[in-house]
């Protein structure tokens, strides 16, 4: 496992937004690797049965409980709680890399107004490695912004940050630990799926073999061949072979959908979703 980030030499007048439920085991490291260099923590709860509060209350955070409307709607009312120049938005499974925060200090440093934000390369811990290649890495995300710049959007499921005005990219990463385990990994395939069926049926979409067979096919060829995903050993391979399942499960939804419509079944989601 890799070793605790270091800390820049100065608080930054940043604000870490983050939301959390039952994150006890997670939050000494997100946390851990901003306390202390950050001016303000604020993080939103729900629904905590475990030790969530009590340690995010140990690394200086402002903890505020507030009723789940989904990653996205949450993630804006957290943002909407803090209070300095420049919010630097985490989840609570992401850990800023020792490199990640000596960049941070350097572009808040010099910044001229030339850019309203920032973007880093988001890199993966899964199967006992980090993650260079493949459909995984780089997984440029957008994480630091001037307040009132940035605003959460995206899909229910794939939430992101729109920027009004210039992103720069730092060549940094910032550390993911997204899936501690292959099963923590296949749950999210139902998920996403169903998602996947009801952006297709509200775009009036019908189901297509071809469609269905040369997307799969093409996602694990692009993962592991043309993204070099063959470079992580086995791990590469297994993502880009679940990535080809996973485009084949999303697809197969409608097919599954439109079958029962014929035999006049009762189609019923398996999946909760928290849009």
């Amino acid at each position: 496992m890799p070793a605790p980030s270091a800390t820049p030499n100065k608080v930054l007048p940043i604000s870490v937004s983050m939301i959390a439920r039952n994150e006890a085991h997670n939050l000494p490291r997100s946390l851990g690797s901003v306390a202390g260099w950050v001016a303000e923590i604020v993080v939103v709860v729900n629904d905590c049965t475990d030790s969530t509060v009590e340690i995010a209350e140990s690394f200086g955070a402002r903890v505020i409980t507030h009723p789940w409307e989904g990653y996205r709607d949450q993630k804006i009312f957290a943002l909407k709680q803090v209070s300095q120049q420049w919010v630097l938005a985490l989840d609570a499974d992401e850990e800023v890399s020792a490199d990640m925060a000596r960049a941070i200090q350097a572009f808040l440093t010099g910044h001229d107004g030339q850019f309203s934000g920032a973007r880093f390369r988001r890199k993966v811990w899964f199967l006992g490695r980090w993650i260079t290649h493949g459909d995984w890495y780089p997984d440029w995300s957008l994480r630091l912004f001037l307040r009132g710049k940035g605003e959460w959007s995206g899909s229910p499921e794939h939430d992101k940050i729109e920027l009004s005005g210039r992103c720069a990219s730092l060549k940094v990463d910032l550390h993911h630990y997204s899936f501690p385990t292959i099963n923590s990994h296949v749950l999210k395939i139902p998920i996403f799926a169903e998602y996947f069926l009801q952006r297709q049926l509200r775009a009036g979409k019908k189901w297509s073999l071809a469609r269905t067979l040369s997307r799969s096919a093409w996602r694990f060829f692009r993962a592991y061949i043309l993204r070099r995903g063959f470079l992580d050993g086995f791990p590469g391979f297994y993502i880009a072979a679940a990535t080809g399942f996973s485009t084949l499960a999303r697809y197969s939804q409608l097919f599954e959908y439109e079958a029962n419509k014929r035999v006049g079944s009762d189609l019923k989601t398996t999946t909760k979703l928290s849009v």
